[in-house]
């Protein structure tokens, strides 16, 4: 099964608000939340896209006949290739009833696994989604990383130990999710962390700690200066602000910012093809993050769904690398992309 095959079967089951279109671009679906939509006039989730579209790849085939290595080392964890998929929580408010968030996460956990990558889960107001999401990632020897939201010291402490008892080999935090309007009128408050409140979660989560949220160079540094291991260049996929700059625009300022640091970085938000991955790369990134296209994978095929999926972004990485002359990961350089049309 391709993964064509796999959106089509998705078609039926998705639910009214995502179209499962062949290319996830955010047009279809703009503003409709629930949904896979995005904030205010959906500019964000549109934005995404497009501005990976307007980076070329430069060609050049005057190399070494060689075969390409796409594999990535992060966290002490071999992966196949350098990108991910992404934390989604109420799939079955946003994408259909076919599943729930521990069904879609025992899917996606074991199928990334299997084929040589790893999930990042989500977190929701009902304790059973972290449950859920942390007996999958221990099922699988810890590979998966759970997203926590940023709730109160308290509640963080509680979803710590779960991501703790599964054996995660990290765990991140989309800080950004302080613009989910479940999240502000809680009590006590969640919402938006301050360093020393991001040192303290640090210090309690024992592993790697990714926060996810980093739309600037003086938020990269703040996280850095919080203990961060790793950072994820994102707007929540638009959903949390409208008007927001493109990832792709943004990322190189804060790849170069924290070159030499230590500090990984992931990038998200509209990224949907392998070359879109390379592109990622050659601005910095060590590693991308994609969640709306493994949803109507698993929605379309389940495991096979997923399969499916990797099989092709992890094709089109390799063979943009092998026609832009370069063999591995380490070889991927700004000046094989132009940043002009």
């Amino acid at each position: 099964m391709n993964y064509q095959e796999v959106i089509e079967q998705a078609r039926g089951c998705i639910g009214s608000y995502c179209k499962a279109c062949n290319v996830c671009n955010g047009k279809a679906c703009k503003n409709q939340i629930p949904g896979p939509g995005s904030k205010g006039a959906g500019d964000t989730a549109i934005r995404n896209y497009d501005k990976w579209q307007e980076i070329r790849v430069n060609m050049d085939t005057i190399c070494e006949n060689a075969a390409v290595d796409t594999s990535l080392e992060l966290f002490g964890k071999q992966f196949k290739y350098p990108f991910f998929a992404g934390p989604v929580g109420a799939v079955n408010l946003h994408y259909g009833d076919k599943y729930n968030d521990m069904q879609y996460n025992d899917i996606l956990v074991k199928a990334c696994k299997e084929n040589g990558i790893a999930a990042f889960t989500g977190d929701g107001t009902n304790p059973a989604v972290m449950e859920a999401a942390t007996k999958a990632i221990a099922t699988v020897d810890g590979v998966g990383i759970p997203t926590v939201k940023p709730w109160n010291i308290d509640a963080v402490k509680e979803k710590m130990a779960l991501c703790k008892d599964a054996g995660s080999f990290a765990i991140a935090m989309d800080v950004d999710a302080a613009g989910l309007p479940f999240l502000k009128n809680m009590t006590p408050p969640a919402g938006s962390k301050t360093v020393e409140e991001l040192k303290e979660i640090v210090k309690i989560a024992e592993v790697p700690f990714i926060v996810k949220g980093i739309m600037t160079v003086k938020g990269a540094l703040k996280a850095k200066e919080a203990g961060a291991a790793a950072i994820v260049v994102s707007n929540h996929g638009g959903r949390v602000l409208d008007q927001c700059p493109a990832t792709a625009e943004v990322l190189a300022d804060i790849a170069d910012a924290l070159k030499g640091s230590g500090v990984k970085i992931f990038v998200d938000g509209g990224i949907r093809t392998g070359t879109d991955v390379f592109k990622a790369l050659a601005l910095g990134a060590d590693a991308v993050i994609i969640a709306r296209p493994f949803v109507t994978a698993v929605y379309g095929a389940a495991e096979e769904g997923v399969k499916a999926y990797i099989d092709k972004i992890g094709a089109e990485l390799a063979d943009t690398m092998a026609m832009c002359g370069v063999h591995d990961l380490a070889s991927i350089t700004r000046d094989q992309i132009s940043l002009s049309v």
